[in-house]
């Protein structure tokens, strides 16, 4: 058995290299570079770099192309949506009216103006929200879509005569300022007509009209452009009323001027009496007009008045505490609508929708 060992372990299979050996021989399989080969082994070089980079680019290439199209279908989706919830299904959501404060849809065009359809869901959204909310009505109802029907058309009727509006305080140089809207709020706030603070005004706004101070001042904004646009053209009465100022100036009797031409059905056969004590925070009177009360004394007469609905002379007859009795004389605006109609006719209106 040992012999047999020793004769297996007397056989060698394989000679190991010595390390000497083993290098010399790595050396020699080395390629040889001089310059007239550098440019061949470079190119071998960067050929076998370039089979792992090229996948590596059209992969990159294809991601970005892949990206790119996933985001233009959802893009279009999403705008076919908008159009469909727009013009098709008249919807009036919080979300759609969002993307109409971001997206300028248009509803209808006035003249050369588009008419965008965020004005007309504005419009809209707090007549739906006050009869809601105040008068508990439902809109799934068949009373309800027919109201709601009405108030479609009543908000669209809005939004075109607003944008005429704008056109012709545009053609008249005729503007409001943010100053302007302040001054308003103020005077709204001393007669207490907007609450005791802003808390208590956002409360009340966003209860009955869904809005915010920032949507009230818009709407205010708006008003006072209609109320500047009419008085601004509407010369005649300015005129008319002027030449009562006058003769009131001159020694005129402010009572029988007021029964001959004041426009208050109800107080000009009184001589111009309102027939009832007035305090700083009547809501039946304008604004205007209790601000210019509260500044006179008895027996004083005030200068043209303007309000939304035409000028007023006022005179305070007697002052008892808190209570003022006072007389005036109306003139009124001739209607806005009668502006508005020539600008329709030579430009007439095109809706977008069908309310």
């Amino acid at each position: 058995m040992k012999h047999k060992i020793k004769k297996l372990l007397s056989k060698r299979p394989f000679q190991k290299k010595e390390p000497d050996e083993t290098l010399q021989q790595a050396i020699q399989n080395i390629p040889r570079i001089t310059n007239e080969t550098v440019a061949e082994h470079r190119e071998e070089v960067l050929s076998g770099a370039r089979k792992f980079i090229y996948p590596l680019q059209h992969s990159a290439h294809r991601i970005v192309l892949i990206s790119v199209g996933i985001f233009v279908m959802l893009a279009v989706g999403f705008f076919v949506y908008c159009l469909l919830a727009l013009y098709k299904f008249d919807s009036t959501s919080t979300f759609i009216y969002r993307v109409t404060q971001v997206l300028p849809f248009p509803v209808a065009k006035a003249g050369s103006s588009f008419v965008a359809y965020e004005n007309y869901l504005f419009e809209l959204r707090h007549y739906i929200h006050y009869y809601q909310t105040q008068e508990k009505v439902d809109f799934n109802g068949e009373s309800g879509k027919e109201q709601l029907a009405a108030f479609r058309k009543v908000a669209l009727q809005e939004v075109v005569d607003e944008a005429y509006i704008k056109q012709l305080a545009k053609t008249n140089n005729i503007s409001v300022t943010d100053q302007e809207v302040r001054n308003q709020v103020d005077l709204l706030r001393t007669q207490n007509r907007l609450g005791s603070s802003d808390t208590v005004l956002e409360d009340v706004l966003k209860e009955f009209w869904g809005w915010t101070i920032d949507d009230f001042k818009r709407e205010l904004k708006k008003q006072l452009l209609a109320q500047k646009v009419v008085s601004s053209l509407d010369t005649e009465t300015h005129a008319r009323a002027q030449d009562v100022l006058n003769q009131i100036k001159t020694g005129g009797d402010f009572a029988t001027l007021a029964k001959q031409y004041s426009e208050d059905a109800n107080t000009k056969d009184n001589g111009g009496d309102y027939g009832f004590a007035i305090e700083q925070t009547n809501r039946d009177l304008p604004p205007q007009v209790v601000a210019s009360i509260f500044s006179m004394q008895p027996g004083q007469t005030s200068e043209l008045v303007e309000t939304p609905l035409g000028l007023e002379l006022i005179k305070v007859r007697e002052v008892d505490g808190n209570r003022v009795r006072a007389s005036h004389i109306f003139f009124a605006f001739k209607p806005l609508a009668n502006y508005l109609e020539s600008l329709k006719k030579e430009h007439k209106p095109l809706l977008l929708i069908n309310p």
